[in-house]
């Protein structure tokens, strides 16, 4: 028996480029050479060229709105962005509004160009690498927000937990449900470093801090649960040698014929 925290989804890898408009030339102004036992140095000069400064601000703001279109009907992880199966008709509607947003900027646009390009893979809910992945990503967020906590750092604690957040809508609803009571924990003490200051903070935050571990905790165990399922056990005796013989056969014994009384 697998237990997975993973729902069926989708890998998104996204892409955005800017072509054109910025030209670079690089001057050495000392090569590399050798100034100490293994250690080298070297200085250059990069002169940067726009030829046209607007239009490259607008691609910048294009392509910001085409990532935009994309990621935000995706969970942002380490791992890339995950999109949970029942968002892919809106994950769908964002790739086409991304690739209109670049169209629409190279229609009008006269020395720049933006690029869009998107990959999409299935990810199955009991693939045990992506679990593990999934699995990995939560805990390093708890602590992130343990961490935040002992240095009194509220726009640390806030950061780890909507990323937390986001990773929720790729998680079964159990799971969904443990790293919810976690955040709400983080939240909460966030705002009690920023009401009480460092000294009563101090006090509220350390059970604070045991909460996230347990959940934390939880997400290692079932990490372990997916990796190692559940085998029939397979029993292995001594072996015996056997030696085994061959039936003996009784032969009846011949006997003499007897004689006749009066012969």
């Amino acid at each position: 028996m697998t237990i997975s925290t993973l729902r069926p989804g989708l890998l998104v890898s996204l892409k955005t480029s800017i072509r054109g408009n910025v030209s670079y030339k690089t001057r050495d102004i000392e090569k590399e050479h050798q100034v100490g036992e293994g250690e080298t140095r070297a200085r250059w000069e990069t002169e940067r060229t726009v030829e046209n400064k607007a239009e490259l601000t607008r691609a910048t703001k294009a392509r910001g709105k085409a990532r935009h279109a994309i990621s935000s009907v995706c969970s942002r992880t380490s791992f890339g962005l995950l999109c949970p199966e029942s968002w892919e008709k809106s994950l769908q509607e964002g790739i086409a509004r991304a690739r209109q947003i670049a169209t629409d900027f190279n229609a009008r646009a006269r020395v720049t160009e933006l690029a869009v390009y998107v990959i999409v893979g299935r990810v199955a809910q009991d693939d045990v690498e992506a679990v593990r992945a999934i699995n990995s990503e939560v805990r390093d967020l708890m602590r992130e927000m343990t961490v935040g906590i002992k240095e009194l750092d509220p726009r640390r604690v806030r950061d780890a937990a909507n990323r937390a957040r986001s990773v929720g809508a790729m998680l079964t609803p159990e799971a969904a449900e443990r790293i919810k009571s976690a955040i709400e924990v983080a939240r909460a003490s966030a705002r009690q470093i920023i009401k009480a200051g460092e000294e009563a903070a101090k006090e509220v935050d350390r059970e604070s801090i045991k909460k996230i571990n347990q959940v934390r905790t939880a997400f290692l165990d079932l990490d372990e649960a997916a990796i190692l399922p559940v085998r029939t056990p397979e029993a292995r005796g001594r072996a015996v040698d056997l030696v085994l013989e061959k039936p003996r056969v009784r032969t009846p014994s011949r006997r003499a014929p007897s004689k006749k009384r009066g012969a």
